[in-house]
């Protein structure tokens, strides 16, 4: 981990985050400046400078989907994504309902996020953690 990364400080809890999902490789939590309600972002654990460097991409894709899935239950059936890393300096994927689809109030982070763990746990493809 980087010492500086701001990610890198909310996977080991020094910055606090309001997570949806984490597992020992990787961390989903909501942005504090949301497109829109559930707005996530999805990192690996482990400081990786971009996207295409995670060691083991296809689980970290794999995970990604699953938060995916998770949100067009929880909020509308059109989930945005984008690859992300000029503001931050850490691989991370951007995942969002389209903005003016989902009904809620996006700064709502509790409530959000307890809709994306709650169709989490109601997925058959939710990794064990």
């Amino acid at each position: 981990m980087m010492v500086d990364c701001p990610f890198c400080k909310i996977a080991r809890g020094e910055i606090p985050s309001t997570k949806v999902y984490e597992d020992d490789e990787h961390l989903a939590f909501l942005d504090i400046r949301p497109q829109s309600p559930g707005h996530t972002l999805v990192i690996p654990r482990r400081h990786v400078r971009w996207v295409w460097d995670v060691p083991d991409a296809g689980a970290y894709f794999e995970v990604v989907r699953t938060i995916a899935r998770a949100m067009q239950k929880a909020f509308c059936e059109e989930i945005h994504s984008r690859i992300m890393g000029e503001e931050v300096p850490h691989a991370h994927i951007w995942l969002y309902p389209a903005p003016g689809r989902a009904i809620g109030d996006p700064r709502d982070f509790e409530r959000n996020a307890k809709a994306i763990r709650d169709a989490l746990v109601r997925s058959p493809t939710y990794p064990a953690a």
